[in-house]
Protein backbone atom coordinates (compact mmCIF):
# COMPACT_ATOMS: atom_id res chain seq x y z
CA UNK A 1 0.00 0.00 0.00
CA UNK A 2 1.25 3.79 -1.17
CA UNK A 3 1.61 5.62 2.14
CA UNK A 4 3.67 8.87 1.81
CA UNK A 5 4.83 9.86 5.17
CA UNK A 6 6.50 12.72 4.21
CA UNK A 7 3.10 14.33 2.93
CA UNK A 8 1.72 13.09 6.62
CA UNK A 9 4.83 14.94 8.18
CA UNK A 10 4.58 17.90 6.96
CA UNK A 11 0.74 18.78 8.32
CA UNK A 12 2.68 18.86 11.68
CA UNK A 13 4.69 21.92 12.67
CA UNK A 14 6.46 20.66 15.41
CA UNK A 15 8.07 17.93 13.32
CA UNK A 16 10.34 20.40 11.82
CA UNK A 17 12.63 20.47 14.76
CA UNK A 18 14.06 16.89 13.67
CA UNK A 19 12.73 15.03 17.41
CA UNK A 20 11.71 11.42 16.80
CA UNK A 21 8.00 11.64 18.70
CA UNK A 22 7.64 8.18 19.95
CA UNK A 23 5.81 9.41 22.53
CA UNK A 24 2.16 9.49 20.33
CA UNK A 25 0.81 6.96 23.05
CA UNK A 26 0.98 9.69 25.96
CA UNK A 27 -0.32 12.31 23.33
CA UNK A 28 -0.11 13.04 19.48
CA UNK A 29 1.80 15.92 17.60
CA UNK A 30 -1.03 18.58 16.48
CA UNK A 31 -1.50 18.95 12.73
CA UNK A 32 -1.35 22.59 11.29
CA UNK A 33 -5.50 22.82 10.74
CA UNK A 34 -6.22 21.87 14.23
CA UNK A 35 -4.29 24.59 15.95
CA UNK A 36 -6.09 26.85 13.57
CA UNK A 37 -9.12 25.92 14.42
CA UNK A 38 -8.62 26.16 17.54
CA UNK A 39 -7.17 30.06 17.58
CA UNK A 40 -9.91 30.65 14.77
CA UNK A 41 -12.81 29.68 17.29
CA UNK A 42 -11.29 31.86 19.94
CA UNK A 43 -10.71 34.74 17.84
CA UNK A 44 -14.45 34.65 16.39
CA UNK A 45 -17.56 36.53 17.44
CA UNK A 46 -18.48 33.69 19.90
CA UNK A 47 -21.07 33.57 23.37
CA UNK A 48 -22.93 30.96 25.10
CA UNK A 49 -24.96 28.89 22.59
CA UNK A 50 -28.46 29.96 21.45
CA UNK A 51 -30.12 31.03 18.48
CA UNK A 52 -30.59 34.80 18.48
CA UNK A 53 -26.96 36.23 17.63
CA UNK A 54 -24.60 35.16 15.33
CA UNK A 55 -21.99 34.87 18.06
CA UNK A 56 -24.79 32.73 19.74
CA UNK A 57 -25.18 30.26 16.38
CA UNK A 58 -21.66 29.98 15.77
CA UNK A 59 -21.53 28.64 19.60
CA UNK A 60 -24.07 25.72 18.67
CA UNK A 61 -22.75 25.29 15.25
CA UNK A 62 -19.40 24.23 16.62
CA UNK A 63 -21.09 21.94 19.66
CA UNK A 64 -23.22 20.28 17.13
CA UNK A 65 -20.39 19.98 14.65
CA UNK A 66 -18.17 18.51 17.33
CA UNK A 67 -21.05 15.91 18.00
CA UNK A 68 -21.27 14.68 14.72
CA UNK A 69 -17.55 14.17 14.24
CA UNK A 70 -17.33 12.30 16.75
CA UNK A 71 -19.97 10.10 16.27
CA UNK A 72 -18.55 9.87 12.90
CA UNK A 73 -15.21 8.07 14.36
CA UNK A 74 -16.32 6.12 17.01
CA UNK A 75 -19.24 5.10 15.39
CA UNK A 76 -22.47 5.84 17.76
CA UNK A 77 -25.36 8.11 17.66
CA UNK A 78 -24.19 12.09 17.45
CA UNK A 79 -26.64 12.67 20.28
CA UNK A 80 -25.09 11.05 22.74
CA UNK A 81 -21.64 12.50 22.92
CA UNK A 82 -20.67 13.46 26.30
CA UNK A 83 -17.74 16.11 26.45
CA UNK A 84 -15.47 16.66 29.47
CA UNK A 85 -12.32 17.53 30.61
CA UNK A 86 -10.67 14.38 30.15
CA UNK A 87 -11.37 10.88 30.05
CA UNK A 88 -10.92 10.02 33.96
CA UNK A 89 -13.05 12.59 35.02
CA UNK A 90 -15.61 11.41 32.94
CA UNK A 91 -15.49 7.98 33.70
CA UNK A 92 -15.47 9.40 37.46
CA UNK A 93 -18.41 10.90 36.94
CA UNK A 94 -19.85 8.02 35.04
CA UNK A 95 -19.25 5.55 37.76
CA UNK A 96 -20.40 7.80 40.40
CA UNK A 97 -23.72 8.13 38.53
CA UNK A 98 -24.73 4.69 37.10
CA UNK A 99 -23.41 3.18 40.79
CA UNK A 100 -26.36 5.57 42.28
CA UNK A 101 -29.30 5.61 39.11
CA UNK A 102 -28.90 1.96 38.81
CA UNK A 103 -29.14 1.33 42.52
CA UNK A 104 -25.87 -0.95 43.07
CA UNK A 105 -25.27 -2.37 46.44
CA UNK A 106 -24.08 -5.00 48.72
CA UNK A 107 -24.57 -8.13 46.55
CA UNK A 108 -23.75 -6.42 43.55
CA UNK A 109 -20.00 -7.30 41.09
CA UNK A 110 -18.26 -4.89 39.03
CA UNK A 111 -15.11 -6.52 36.57
CA UNK A 112 -11.85 -4.61 36.08
CA UNK A 113 -9.04 -5.75 34.22
CA UNK A 114 -5.34 -6.08 35.25
CA UNK A 115 -4.43 -4.55 31.49
CA UNK A 116 -6.39 -1.38 31.51
CA UNK A 117 -5.10 1.90 32.47
CA UNK A 118 -6.23 3.12 35.98
CA UNK A 119 -9.02 5.56 34.51
CA UNK A 120 -10.73 2.68 33.39
CA UNK A 121 -9.93 0.38 36.74
CA UNK A 122 -9.88 3.47 39.98
CA UNK A 123 -13.40 5.08 38.79
CA UNK A 124 -15.31 1.51 38.79
CA UNK A 125 -13.08 0.45 42.26
CA UNK A 126 -14.35 3.57 44.48
CA UNK A 127 -17.94 3.70 43.00
CA UNK A 128 -18.31 0.37 43.70
CA UNK A 129 -16.73 0.72 47.63
CA UNK A 130 -18.91 3.54 47.90
CA UNK A 131 -21.95 1.40 47.85
CA UNK A 132 -21.09 -2.11 49.31
CA UNK A 133 -20.87 -3.37 45.97
CA UNK A 134 -17.70 -5.70 45.14
CA UNK A 135 -15.02 -5.67 42.98
CA UNK A 136 -13.74 -8.94 40.68
CA UNK A 137 -10.58 -9.00 38.76
CA UNK A 138 -10.19 -10.66 35.24
CA UNK A 139 -6.28 -10.74 34.96
CA UNK A 140 -3.86 -10.71 31.92
CA UNK A 141 -1.78 -13.19 31.54
CA UNK A 142 1.36 -11.21 31.67
CA UNK A 143 3.67 -14.27 29.92
CA UNK A 144 1.57 -13.33 26.89
CA UNK A 145 0.12 -10.07 27.63
CA UNK A 146 -3.18 -10.98 26.52
CA UNK A 147 -6.39 -10.24 28.15
CA UNK A 148 -8.44 -13.82 27.23
CA UNK A 149 -11.82 -13.52 26.96
CA UNK A 150 -11.91 -16.45 29.06
CA UNK A 151 -10.47 -14.88 31.87
CA UNK A 152 -13.43 -12.32 31.93
CA UNK A 153 -15.97 -14.82 31.91
CA UNK A 154 -14.46 -16.99 34.75
CA UNK A 155 -15.48 -13.69 37.00
CA UNK A 156 -19.17 -12.94 35.74
CA UNK A 157 -22.05 -13.45 37.77
CA UNK A 158 -25.40 -12.71 37.69
CA UNK A 159 -24.65 -10.15 39.88
CA UNK A 160 -22.37 -8.41 37.31
CA UNK A 161 -23.96 -5.01 37.07
CA UNK A 162 -20.61 -3.23 34.66
CA UNK A 163 -17.54 -4.68 33.13
CA UNK A 164 -15.08 -2.02 32.44
CA UNK A 165 -12.71 -3.21 29.82
CA UNK A 166 -9.85 -1.61 27.56
CA UNK A 167 -9.90 -1.55 23.56
CA UNK A 168 -6.19 -1.47 23.95
CA UNK A 169 -3.82 -1.56 26.35
CA UNK A 170 -1.92 1.47 26.52
CA UNK A 171 1.44 0.08 28.02
CA UNK A 172 2.04 -3.01 25.96
CA UNK A 173 -0.71 -2.55 23.47
CA UNK A 174 -2.77 -5.70 22.94
CA UNK A 175 -5.92 -5.35 21.58
CA UNK A 176 -8.13 -7.40 23.49
CA UNK A 177 -11.24 -9.71 21.88
CA UNK A 178 -13.93 -7.07 22.65
CA UNK A 179 -16.55 -8.86 20.80
CA UNK A 180 -16.59 -11.84 22.81
CA UNK A 181 -15.83 -10.43 26.35
CA UNK A 182 -19.27 -8.05 25.57
CA UNK A 183 -21.13 -10.57 24.22
CA UNK A 184 -20.30 -13.06 27.55
CA UNK A 185 -20.83 -9.77 29.87
CA UNK A 186 -24.32 -9.25 27.59
CA UNK A 187 -24.99 -12.37 28.53
CA UNK A 188 -24.63 -12.12 32.41
CA UNK A 189 -26.61 -9.34 32.36
CA UNK A 190 -24.04 -6.55 32.93
CA UNK A 191 -23.23 -3.18 30.76
CA UNK A 192 -19.62 -2.80 29.21
CA UNK A 193 -17.37 0.67 29.54
CA UNK A 194 -15.21 0.38 26.79
CA UNK A 195 -12.04 2.77 27.41
CA UNK A 196 -10.59 3.34 23.29
CA UNK A 197 -8.18 5.99 24.70
CA UNK A 198 -5.21 4.35 23.37
CA UNK A 199 -7.50 2.18 20.46
CA UNK A 200 -9.09 5.26 18.98
CA UNK A 201 -5.77 6.81 17.82
CA UNK A 202 -5.09 3.65 16.12
CA UNK A 203 -7.97 2.09 14.34
CA UNK A 204 -11.56 2.48 13.50
CA UNK A 205 -13.71 2.13 16.75
CA UNK A 206 -17.86 1.03 16.03
CA UNK A 207 -19.46 1.38 19.59
CA UNK A 208 -22.80 0.38 17.67
CA UNK A 209 -21.01 -3.07 16.29
CA UNK A 210 -19.18 -4.00 19.19
CA UNK A 211 -22.76 -3.70 21.34
CA UNK A 212 -20.27 -1.46 23.89
CA UNK A 213 -22.64 0.45 26.27
CA UNK A 214 -20.69 3.21 26.74
CA UNK A 215 -16.98 3.91 25.46
CA UNK A 216 -14.92 6.38 26.14
CA UNK A 217 -11.65 8.31 24.59
CA UNK A 218 -9.59 11.71 24.69
CA UNK A 219 -8.82 13.83 21.18
CA UNK A 220 -5.46 14.93 22.30
CA UNK A 221 -4.19 11.04 21.72
CA UNK A 222 -5.44 11.42 17.81
CA UNK A 223 -3.81 15.44 17.01
CA UNK A 224 -6.58 17.02 18.96
CA UNK A 225 -7.16 19.30 21.90
CA UNK A 226 -7.39 18.32 25.65
CA UNK A 227 -10.41 16.88 26.48
CA UNK A 228 -12.43 13.66 27.10
CA UNK A 229 -15.31 12.25 25.20
CA UNK A 230 -17.88 9.91 26.41
CA UNK A 231 -20.33 8.15 24.26
CA UNK A 232 -23.17 5.56 25.03
CA UNK A 233 -26.67 3.79 24.53
CA UNK A 234 -29.44 6.30 24.37
CA UNK A 235 -31.88 4.80 26.12
CA UNK A 236 -28.99 3.97 28.92
CA UNK A 237 -27.80 7.53 29.01
CA UNK A 238 -31.60 8.64 29.50
CA UNK A 239 -31.61 6.36 32.53
CA UNK A 240 -28.86 7.89 34.46
CA UNK A 241 -29.29 11.16 36.62
CA UNK A 242 -25.76 12.80 37.03
CA UNK A 243 -25.20 15.46 39.28
CA UNK A 244 -26.00 18.70 38.02
CA UNK A 245 -27.12 22.38 38.37
CA UNK A 246 -30.51 22.95 38.73
CA UNK A 247 -30.72 25.61 35.86
CA UNK A 248 -28.81 23.14 33.19
CA UNK A 249 -30.58 21.09 30.79
CA UNK A 250 -31.74 17.76 31.61
CA UNK A 251 -31.71 16.56 28.24
CA UNK A 252 -28.60 13.95 26.92
CA UNK A 253 -26.02 14.66 26.76
CA UNK A 254 -25.86 18.19 28.12
CA UNK A 255 -27.61 16.71 31.55
CA UNK A 256 -23.62 15.28 31.41
CA UNK A 257 -21.52 18.27 30.53
CA UNK A 258 -21.08 20.57 33.66
CA UNK A 259 -20.58 24.43 33.08
CA UNK A 260 -20.00 26.20 29.60
CA UNK A 261 -18.02 23.62 27.39
CA UNK A 262 -14.96 25.38 26.11
CA UNK A 263 -15.70 25.93 22.17
CA UNK A 264 -12.20 26.48 20.79
CA UNK A 265 -11.26 22.76 21.94
CA UNK A 266 -14.43 21.19 20.37
CA UNK A 267 -13.62 23.09 17.05
CA UNK A 268 -10.34 21.51 17.31
CA UNK A 269 -12.03 18.07 17.93
CA UNK A 270 -13.95 18.56 14.91
CA UNK A 271 -10.52 19.78 12.55
CA UNK A 272 -8.67 16.79 14.08
CA UNK A 273 -11.37 14.45 12.93
CA UNK A 274 -11.48 15.71 9.45
CA UNK A 275 -7.78 15.24 9.51
CA UNK A 276 -7.99 11.50 10.39
CA UNK A 277 -10.84 11.24 7.28
CA UNK A 278 -8.72 13.30 4.97
CA UNK A 279 -5.46 11.04 5.82
CA UNK A 280 -5.31 8.24 3.45
CA UNK A 281 -6.11 10.98 0.49
CA UNK A 282 -3.24 13.18 1.73
CA UNK A 283 -1.02 10.09 2.09
CA UNK A 284 -1.60 8.50 -1.28
CA UNK A 285 -3.46 5.64 -0.55
CA UNK A 286 -6.84 6.42 -1.07
CA UNK A 287 -8.99 5.02 -3.92
CA UNK A 288 -10.13 7.52 -6.14
CA UNK A 289 -13.49 7.51 -4.96
CA UNK A 290 -12.41 8.05 -1.70
CA UNK A 291 -13.27 12.07 -1.86
CA UNK A 292 -17.15 11.01 -2.59
CA UNK A 293 -17.56 9.21 0.16
CA UNK A 294 -19.14 9.58 3.92
CA UNK A 295 -16.80 10.84 6.41
CA UNK A 296 -17.45 7.59 8.41
CA UNK A 297 -16.51 5.63 5.07
CA UNK A 298 -13.11 7.93 5.06
CA UNK A 299 -12.50 7.79 8.32
CA UNK A 300 -12.52 3.50 8.39
CA UNK A 301 -10.19 4.18 4.87
CA UNK A 302 -7.76 6.21 6.78
CA UNK A 303 -7.43 4.09 10.24
CA UNK A 304 -6.60 1.02 7.36
CA UNK A 305 -3.76 2.89 5.66
CA UNK A 306 -2.50 4.36 9.22
CA UNK A 307 -2.53 1.02 10.91
CA UNK A 308 -0.68 -0.43 7.70
CA UNK A 309 2.15 1.64 8.09
CA UNK A 310 2.37 2.20 11.69
CA UNK A 311 2.35 -2.11 11.86
CA UNK A 312 5.51 -1.92 9.57
CA UNK A 313 7.37 0.05 11.79
CA UNK A 314 6.56 -1.51 14.78
CA UNK A 315 7.96 -4.66 13.30
CA UNK A 316 10.94 -2.90 12.51
CA UNK A 317 11.21 -1.64 15.55
CA UNK A 318 10.53 -5.28 17.41
CA UNK A 319 13.00 -6.89 15.68
CA UNK A 320 15.82 -4.77 15.91
CA UNK A 321 14.78 -4.18 19.64
CA UNK A 322 14.85 -8.52 19.92
CA UNK A 323 18.31 -8.50 18.79
CA UNK A 324 19.89 -5.90 21.03
CA UNK A 325 21.89 -7.65 23.64
CA UNK A 326 19.71 -7.50 27.09
CA UNK A 327 16.30 -6.00 25.78
CA UNK A 328 13.59 -7.40 26.80
CA UNK A 329 10.26 -6.50 24.77
CA UNK A 330 7.26 -6.90 26.97
CA UNK A 331 4.68 -6.36 24.28
CA UNK A 332 4.29 -9.76 23.17
CA UNK A 333 0.18 -10.51 23.00
CA UNK A 334 -1.01 -11.42 18.98
CA UNK A 335 -3.10 -8.69 18.10
CA UNK A 336 -1.22 -4.89 18.96
CA UNK A 337 -1.48 -1.24 18.44
CA UNK A 338 2.02 -0.24 17.08
CA UNK A 339 3.27 0.12 20.50
CA UNK A 340 5.99 -1.56 22.17
CA UNK A 341 7.37 -1.37 26.10
CA UNK A 342 11.10 -2.48 26.63
CA UNK A 343 13.30 -2.83 29.46
CA UNK A 344 17.45 -2.67 28.92
CA UNK A 345 19.18 -5.04 31.84
CA UNK A 346 21.51 -3.51 34.56
CA UNK A 347 19.88 0.16 33.06
CA UNK A 348 16.89 2.09 34.62
CA UNK A 349 14.46 2.26 32.34
CA UNK A 350 14.57 6.66 33.32
CA UNK A 351 17.92 6.48 32.50
CA UNK A 352 17.21 5.06 28.77
CA UNK A 353 14.68 7.77 28.25
CA UNK A 354 17.35 10.53 29.29
CA UNK A 355 19.82 8.94 27.09
CA UNK A 356 17.63 8.51 24.48
CA UNK A 357 16.02 12.12 24.76
CA UNK A 358 19.75 13.72 24.27
CA UNK A 359 19.59 11.79 20.76
CA UNK A 360 16.63 13.56 20.20
CA UNK A 361 14.16 10.79 20.33
CA UNK A 362 11.39 10.63 22.85
CA UNK A 363 10.33 7.74 24.29
CA UNK A 364 9.32 7.57 27.55
CA UNK A 365 9.44 5.53 30.91
CA UNK A 366 7.30 4.92 32.93
CA UNK A 367 4.12 2.93 34.11
CA UNK A 368 1.90 5.37 32.28
CA UNK A 369 -0.66 4.62 34.50
CA UNK A 370 -1.26 1.48 33.42
CA UNK A 371 -0.74 0.65 37.56
CA UNK A 372 -1.81 -3.24 37.46
CA UNK A 373 -0.42 -4.33 34.14
CA UNK A 374 2.86 -2.79 35.12
CA UNK A 375 2.76 -5.06 38.34
CA UNK A 376 1.61 -7.64 37.21
CA UNK A 377 4.68 -7.78 34.61
CA UNK A 378 7.03 -7.56 37.56
CA UNK A 379 8.10 -3.55 36.65
CA UNK A 380 6.66 -2.49 39.30
CA UNK A 381 6.39 1.55 39.65
CA UNK A 382 9.30 1.93 37.16
CA UNK A 383 7.73 0.43 34.04
CA UNK A 384 9.44 0.44 31.11
CA UNK A 385 10.16 2.51 27.93
CA UNK A 386 7.72 2.74 25.64
CA UNK A 387 7.39 3.11 22.09
CA UNK A 388 4.64 4.16 19.78
CA UNK A 389 4.76 4.29 16.59
CA UNK A 390 2.10 7.30 14.82
CA UNK A 391 1.30 8.17 11.20
CA UNK A 392 3.53 10.67 10.91
CA UNK A 393 6.38 8.31 11.86
CA UNK A 394 9.43 6.93 9.64
CA UNK A 395 11.70 4.62 9.13
CA UNK A 396 14.61 6.22 9.61
CA UNK A 397 13.40 7.28 13.15
CA UNK A 398 12.82 4.06 14.06
CA UNK A 399 16.58 2.96 13.15
CA UNK A 400 17.60 5.89 15.04
CA UNK A 401 15.58 4.46 18.17
CA UNK A 402 17.43 1.28 17.74
CA UNK A 403 20.62 2.77 17.36
CA UNK A 404 20.50 4.69 20.18
CA UNK A 405 19.58 1.96 22.59
CA UNK A 406 22.01 -0.05 20.83
CA UNK A 407 24.54 2.11 22.01
CA UNK A 408 23.19 2.25 25.31
CA UNK A 409 23.76 -1.80 25.64
CA UNK A 410 26.84 -1.74 24.60
CA UNK A 411 28.11 0.45 27.50
CA UNK A 412 26.54 -1.85 29.97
Amino acid sequence: MTYDVSAVRAQFPALAGGTAHFDGPGGSQTPRRVAHAVAATLGSSIANRGTVTAAERRAEEVVVAAREAMGDLLGTDPGTVIFGRSMTANTMDLARTLARSQGWGPGDEVVVTSLDHDGNVRPWILAAEAVGATVRWAEMDPETGELPPANVEAVLSARTRLVAVTGAGNLVGTRPDLPAIIESAHAAGALVHVDAVHLAAHASVDREALGADLVACSPYKFFGPHLGVTAGRAELLEQLTPDKLLPSPDRVPERFELGTLPYELLAGTTAAVDFIADLAELAGAATPEHAGRSRRERLVASFAAMEHHEDGLRERAETGLAGIDGVTVWSRAARRTPTLLFTLDGVEPAAVHRHLADLDVNAPASHFYAWECSHRLGLGAEGGVRVGMAPYSTAEEVDRLLEGVAELAARR
